[in-house]
């Protein structure tokens, strides 16, 4: 792993926001999800920068050394692509790649309809692009899958902080696991709603959690002394705002007129492979990749599978002058 870069700060939609940055040329912007950091991309930095690119790695909104607006409503989807825009006009860019991961991806996923003229190309890791649901997704999810879904049960301001805050370490230790699960298993709707249940599940002793711990001591305690410092409001904020941006985006286009590429993983519990079947249908310039053996965490779990098909798109897509 090459050197994480040195931290800065710039401006970026009003936001104070923390940016990581390595190398040059086109410029590569990287997403990352729930509970991560930028720290999250420490695998793919030097890869990616090495090949010839410009890669820019912010802290999003309510994470890390980033600002944490207090009030819910801040998080909601235009905030957060508004932010990707206002990084690149700190930055005197035009356009980047964005590549993102986990609620990172359906942000990047949503920057070619919120802000197209700034957008060269997408890249969604594990998270596929979905159409609109058909009404209030939480809604959805809740009759779908039960009161315990955890996107269901992380609605409540202040519940799920309280649950996750009273012991950090632990909270990351259990989010940050290999899981080696069948897709047969991950399709058969029967069994969803208890694999959906992760809240249900860390309330157990850690010795039933399943799976393996995926991260060494060092990088397992960089991400626990960030989430000791800042608590999970933030992220969670990001849940909290499902309905308000389903219900402030109907006037979204569902086509994506860029290219774009889609890396699922294989045992990904929630984010199954088959969710990114039918994509092609709205994005005509899609290459699909399913990485095998790999759970949700795919950039800690696969990081060469995975940066090799990064850079390869990058350099047929874009091939530098």
């Amino acid at each position: 792993m090459t050197a994480f870069p040195a931290l800065r700060f710039v401006t970026a939609n009003g936001l104070r926001m923390a940016v990581y940055e390595m190398g040059q040329g086109m410029p590569v912007v990287l997403c990352h999800g729930f509970p991560e950091l930028a720290f999250s991309w420490r695998h793919q930095i030097g890869a990616l920068a090495e090949a010839g690119y410009r890669v820019i790695v912010p802290d999003l909104r309510g994470y890390g050394r980033t600002e944490r607006p207090a009030e819910i409503a801040a998080y909601d989807i235009h905030h957060l692509t508004d932010d990707l825009a206002g990084l690149l006009d700190a930055l005197e860019l035009e356009r980047a790649v964005f590549c993102g991961h986990d609620w990172g991806g359906i942000v990047v996923w949503a920057m070619p309809r919120a802000h197209p003229d700034r957008v060269t190309g997408v890249i969604g890791v594990n998270t596929p692009d979905l159409p609109r649901p058909p009404a209030d997704p939480v809604a959805i999810m809740r009759k779908r899958y039960g009161e315990h879904m955890y996107m269901v049960e992380f609605q409540p301001p202040g519940v799920a902080e309280a649950l996750l805050e009273a012991d950090p370490a632990r909270t990351l230790r259990f989010f940050f696991r290999r899981h080696r699960i069948p897709p047969a298993v991950l399709d058969d709707r029967a069994r969803q709603p208890r694999l959906l249940a992760l809240l249900e599940s860390f309330r157990k002793p850690e010795s039933e959690w399943g799976g393996e711990p995926l991260l060494d001591a060092e990088s397992l305690a960089t991400y626990v002394r960030a989430f000791t410092e800042t608590g999970f409001a933030g992220g969670l904020n990001w849940y909290r705002n499902l309905t308000r941006n389903w219900e402030t985006t109907a006037h979204w286009p569902l086509r994506i007129d860029v290219p774009c590429l889609m890396i699922s993983a294989e045992h990904d519990v929630v984010l199954r492979p088959a969710m990114a079947e039918p994509m092609g249908g709205w994005i005509a310039d899609l290459e699909r990749h399913v990485i095998a053996d790999c759970g949700h965490w795919t950039q800690a779990e696969q990081p060469e599978a995975l940066n090799r098909l990064m850079l390869d798109w990058l350099r047929r897509r874009f091939p530098r002058g």
